[in-house]
């Protein structure tokens, strides 16, 4: 029996356990490792934060799903492999041995990024933190009106921002440092128009400058000034998780493996990875839950295939994806290449879209019309 070991249980991986739900691998015994009994659906946290959605709204339960994938569900977490040993070490103490070994676990953020962050900053990733520690906010903001301060451009700190002020209104003055780089810098002009508009509507400050410290009370940017903060949001671009640098894996400059059409590790072929932990060299996309959700399918194939000793299919990412930015109230802007609109009719369609997601996982893959 092949050893098949899925760490982590990214939107890849849901895929990949819904395909052995519908065809179970006869000669592989299959591991899960989560460190969460319980997968928070990043693409609906904003609207958490918002107040339009409960948190048990936007989760997808593990268990039920491993169980009918014929997964045995592991409780932990990676803390090292050795990708020669073909061997991984886990949070709980053990050491789980595998023949093939396939990596969803997603990008962390760098908690020493920013002198004081570690101490003083409320960190996007793990999600499941965020999620954990957003009441607390809120109930700070029944005593006083909050300084709320959110540090990065990209989509998850335009969409917290925003939400954050939605939710609070009187009771906070929300502001985005998006840093050197323009508001959201990786999409059209046209997004990064509405994006303005959409801050400026709700009362969000843009601050362009660099956060260089975070104190208890206050954010220092690099031109000196120094904006007061009651809770500081750090939403900065991610990176590999630390564990995966002593793991002999080829990896690229900011820690994530590198993998090839087959979404094979590029240096250890029984290694595959998919999500945001992987860097395609052949075909770059955006880390994007999009992109992980479309690996997927070709992920659950190949992994079927290489048991087989079968022909891996190579699998192209689409050029361009729909990307919907929720603006705090119901209300997102969604874009197509260099094509973009707002609207009402926007949150309407990313509420289908990610209601429908969550949904799908809840339910045995049989009973699917």
């Amino acid at each position: 029996m092949t050893r098949l070991v899925l760490l982590g249980s990214g939107h890849a991986h849901l895929q990949v356990l819904r395909a052995l739900e519908r065809e179970p691998l006869a000669r592989a015994q299959v591991t899960l490792v989560s460190p969460f009994p319980r997968l928070v659906y990043s693409g609906m946290v904003p609207g958490v934060v918002a107040g339009h959605y409960s948190a048990g709204q936007c989760t997808i339960a593990i268990a039920p799903l491993a169980g009918r994938a014929g997964a045995a569900l592991v409780e932990a977490a990676a803390i090292g492999l050795d990708a020669a040993a073909r061997k991984l070490h886990l949070t709980d103490g053990r050491e789980l041995g595998y023949d093939m070994l396939s990596v969803d676990v997603g990008a962390v953020i760098d908690r020493d990024c920013i002198p004081g962050a570690r101490e003083h900053a409320l960190f996007v990733r793990p999600i499941e933190g965020l999620i954990a520690r957003w009441p607390e906010i809120l109930d700070r903001a029944g005593c006083r009106a909050l300084d709320l301060v959110v540090i990065g451009g990209g989509a998850a700190g335009f969409e917290l921002a925003l939400a954050m002020q939605h939710r609070l209104g009187a009771r906070a003055r929300a502001s985005l440092v998006s840093g050197a780089e323009p508001l959201l810098a990786t999409y059209p002009a046209a997004v990064r128009r509405l994006a303005l508009r959409a801050l400026k509507r709700r009362g969000v400050a843009l601050v362009e400058q660099a956060c260089c410290e975070l104190r208890a009370d206050s954010v220092l940017l690099e031109g000196g000034e120094r904006l007061r903060s009651h809770a500081a949001v750090l939403a900065t671009g991610g990176v590999g998780p630390q564990w995966l640098g002593a793991s002999g894996l080829a990896l690229d400059e900011r820690g994530f493996i590198t993998t090839g059409a087959t979404l094979q590790s590029t240096s250890h072929r029984e290694v595959f990875a998919a999500g945001d932990v992987a860097s395609r060299i052949d075909a770059p996309r955006p880390r994007s839950g999009v992109y992980a959700v479309r690996a997927g399918p070709p992920l659950a194939l190949n992994l079927r295939r290489f048991i087989d000793g079968a022909a891996l299919e190579r699998y192209r990412p689409q050029s361009r994806s729909l990307n919907l930015l929720a603006c705090g109230e119901r209300h997102a802007i969604a874009s197509w290449g260099n094509f973009a609109a707002e609207g009402r009719w926007a949150w309407r369609w990313k509420d289908r879209i990610d209601r429908g997601f969550v949904e799908v996982f809840a339910q045995p893959a049989q009973s699917r019309s």
